[in-house]
């Protein structure tokens, strides 16, 4: 029996191989959820209030009134999701490599904080500008950021599931699907649009404001990964960007009058 010693190089991916790589990674992470979030956004189009009148909840109660269940099934939820960055992982090593080549670990802290924290700020700011503005319009729904009980657990929460959304996007859109296509072949702006599309796609249920303001999120954030070579600093952007949201909501909501 043929054993592989560790002298032998890993499997040697070709373009046609990464393609169905891709596709099954995306097939049961954020590519099954833009197309739950295209149906999402036509039943939208089609419901008799306009976009505005309609609500996005983002993390929302999954047992109301039992909350020691919700707590229960908000914590078994945010594994399941984060799951995809398991097998990312896992199809890294088989090729010869490891999360250390997309730069999700934590070789450097100081540095992957302090460029999070500048691109969370850029970020943030403007993004509540453009939903607002978006809001208004009328072509976004009303995003709820979150809407837990109001338990001893509702921050810990919403600080976990926002570390989902850092860690799960950005590996996963970022790091991976950028890392695969440049070795795939593609030009680097060929490759930063289909990771700016699909970041978008999966946030359509938020209505068309939600769309295009990822879009310009992922241009900016695929950019930065290109330049950087480490996704890290992006999984701490997002994170803080989707903390102060989800929190920064729980406690303004109904308190000030410009937040919908």
């Amino acid at each position: 029996m043929h054993t592989q010693s560790s002298l032998d190089p890993g499997p040697v991916l070709g373009p046609r191989l990464i393609r169905a790589e891709i596709f099954v990674v995306m097939s049961v992470s954020l590519g099954a959820s833009a197309v739950v979030a295209f149906v999402r956004l036509i039943g939208a189009l089609t419901a008799p209030r306009e976009l505005k009148g309609q609500h996005a909840v983002l993390v929302g109660s999954m047992a109301p009134g039992r909350p020691w269940l919700d707590l229960t099934l908000q914590l078994v939820q945010i594994v399941i999701a984060v799951a995809p960055v398991g097998l990312v992982a896992y199809l890294l090593v088989r090729s010869g490599e490891s999360l250390r080549t997309i730069g999700a670990d934590f070789r450097r802290p100081g540095g992957d904080l302090a460029r999070g924290a500048v691109l969370a700020a850029a970020i943030g700011g403007s993004g509540l500008a453009f939903y607002l503005v978006v809001w208004a319009a009328g072509v976004n729904l009303t995003v709820v950021p979150g809407q837990l009980p109001q338990e001893w657990w509702q921050v810990p929460v919403l600080l976990l599931a926002a570390a989902q959304n850092g860690l799960l996007e950005e590996v996963l859109v970022a790091g991976y699907l950028l890392h695969r296509l440049g070795q795939a072949g593609w030009t680097p702006w060929k490759a930063l649009a289909v990771s700016a599309l699909l970041r978008g796609s999966y946030h359509l249920y938020q209505g068309f404001g939600g769309f295009v303001g990822n879009v310009v999120m992922g241009l900016v954030f695929g950019k930065m990964y290109q330049r950087w070579g480490r996704a890290m600093p992006l999984v701490v952007a997002h994170t803080l960007i989707d903390a102060v949201a989800f929190v920064g909501y729980a406690f303004l909501h109904g308190k000030v009058s410009w937040l919908p």
